[in-house]
Parts: C-alpha cells; structure tokens; sequence
C-alpha cells in the first residue's frame, strides 16, 4: 500500500517489484525515475528508511527491478528537496533531522504560505473555485479520531499544497512543490499531535479564504503555522539533536 501527497491509497500488485508490474511498473504514463522518487520518499516519510541509513544503489536496484540509470537520475531530486544527501565514498543517505532544521522548516513557511493565503481569498474573491480545497477539507474531518498515521499527514500536507494552489502564482506553487515533502515528513513525525486542533485551525483558515479576505486570510494561516512550532519542537527534543 502506497500514500502520496494527495491522500490518495494505491495498492501494489505485484509482488517483485514495489514500482508494480514490471520493469516500468505498470505506470506508464508516469517516469520510471519519478516512480523510484515516490516510493523512496515514501519509505523515508514513513519511517522505513530511518535518518541516517544508506540507500545502496544495487540493492535497490534489484528491488526494484530496473537499471542504476533511473535510479541514479530520481536520487538527485530526493538529495534537492531535502530527504536524503549523497556523501563522497558512502553514496545517498537518508538525511538526519534536527531541532534547527525543523525551526528553519517554519520559517520559511510563514513566510510563503501566508502570502499563499492571501493570494488565495483574492483569488476566491475575483471567481476561483475552492472546490479542491474544500473536498481535501471533508477528507480532514472524515479523518479525525481514527488513527491514521500515514492518511492524516499526507492529508494535511495537501491542504496546505491546496491552498498555495489557490494562490494561482506559478513560481510560488514550484518552490512549494519542493518545500512540500518535507513538510509532510514533518507531519508524519508528529501527526499524533492533536490532529483535531489542526483540523480546527484548517476549518478557519478555509472561512478565512472563503470571505475573499486576503489580510484575514493571511493572519490566519500565519497564526496555523506559528502555533504548531512550540509543540512540534516540544515533541521531536527527546528524539532530534539540537544542530548537526
């Protein structure tokens, strides 16, 4: 079983290659580097590549029953948008997490994700449809109470990526994009924490974008995201070092 960004749940079926059937794993219309990215970011997000484990590039080649070239082109993009780093003589290795990282993960998004905000309930004020956004909204309610430690994340980072969608701005949904995946692994790492605040503050945030009003909408998404920062932190000390 398979959880992308969207929250969406894809079953494998065959059982020699994790990519599906085949050397192009039945997927034809997606790039056999793009699969490879997916489901080893997938095993990262979700615990199975732990921080700090080697990713051996004949190993997984096998698994996956493909050549190291495809292999080889996905591993730059995971090393880009932060889940693994490739080391002079040890090769890619899933990337270590610190308290620091998690701060600058914050930063950065109260930063831009307001501004997506904003942009957003102008957009909605001026005609756009907030169809997605409000179906990955009733996915986040339905969740709530059950215990779904790899939906709810993947959920979550969805509304967030709906939202910046909304915003309509090419450049800002690329760097997102890219932002995006790391957000989810921070989710996933947390995503026991009171997910019902979340889904609250989420409730806001879409009335907020629903008025056309930007600046509310912004102060809302800003007010979302800065109060996820103490508990996050508070959570992941024990287990994260504070720098690397």
């Amino acid at each position: 079983m398979t959880v992308n960004l969207n929250g969406e749940i894809g079953v494998v079926e065959s059982t020699t290659s994790p990519l599906g059937t085949g050397v192009a794993g039945g997927l034809s219309d997606v790039p056999l580097p793009k699969q490879i990215y997916s489901v080893i970011r997938e095993r990262i997000i979700s615990g199975a590549y732990p921080p700090g484990s080697r990713l051996r590039e004949r190993e997984l080649s096998q698994e996956f029953d493909v050549s190291r070239v495809p292999l080889r082109e996905a591993l730059p993009q995971l090393e880009w948008d932060g889940f693994i780093q490739i080391l002079p003589r040890r090769g890619a290795v899933v990337t270590q997490l610190s308290l620091r990282d998690i701060e600058e993960l914050f930063d950065v998004r109260l930063a831009l994700e307001p501004y997506a905000a904003r942009c957003a309930a102008e957009n909605v004020a001026r005609g756009a449809s907030m169809e997605a956004l409000l179906s990955t909204m009733a996915r986040t309610e339905e969740l709530i109470g059950n215990d779904e430690p790899l939906l709810i994340p993947a959920v979550n980072a969805r509304f967030h990526m709906d939202v910046v969608e909304l915003s309509d701005n090419k450049l800002l949904v690329s760097v997102m994009n890219s932002l995006m995946g790391r957000v989810h692994w921070l989710f996933r790492l947390t995503w026991h924490h009171n997910p019902a605040v979340s889904c609250a503050a989420h409730r806001e945030l879409v009335e907020a974008i629903r008025s056309g009003n930007g600046r509310l909408a912004e102060a809302s998404a800003f007010a979302h995201i800065e109060h996820g920062r103490k508990p996050t932190l508070e959570r992941l000390a024990p287990s994260l070092p504070a720098t690397l």
